[in-house]
């Protein structure tokens, strides 16, 4: 434990990373002709627990990429139907940005 918290590299969340690569297969594309994969079906390409899927998920949705039915999964959401990029918008969870902001007066 020689290694200041300065020093040790900023490792990126495990759902971060299922984010990235289901956001960029749904840019591509690779998602629109077949149903798109199940929590188990994740679970299980990624190696990693059921929560990181649903969280994974949940940043998904409120990216508008994907919509979910609860009994019938996951769908992509149209590219015509997606909201447009933006990068000021703040990432979830980050403190003190966006609508939840007090008002001031």
């Amino acid at each position: 434990m020689s290694e200041t918290p300065e020093k040790r590299p900023r490792q990126r969340p495990p759902y971060q990373v299922v984010v990235d690569v289901l956001s960029r297969e749904i840019e591509e594309g690779l998602h629109d002709e077949s149903p798109f994969p199940s929590e188990a079906e994740l679970c299980a390409r990624f190696e990693m627990a059921r929560m990181t899927i649903r969280r994974a998920l949940e940043a998904l949705r409120e990216r508008g990429l994907i919509t979910t039915r609860w009994g019938k999964g996951s769908t992509v959401v149209r590219p015509e139907e997606r909201p447009a990029p933006n990068a000021a918008e703040p990432r979830p969870g980050e403190p003190g940005r966006g609508s939840d902001q007090a008002s001031g007066s």
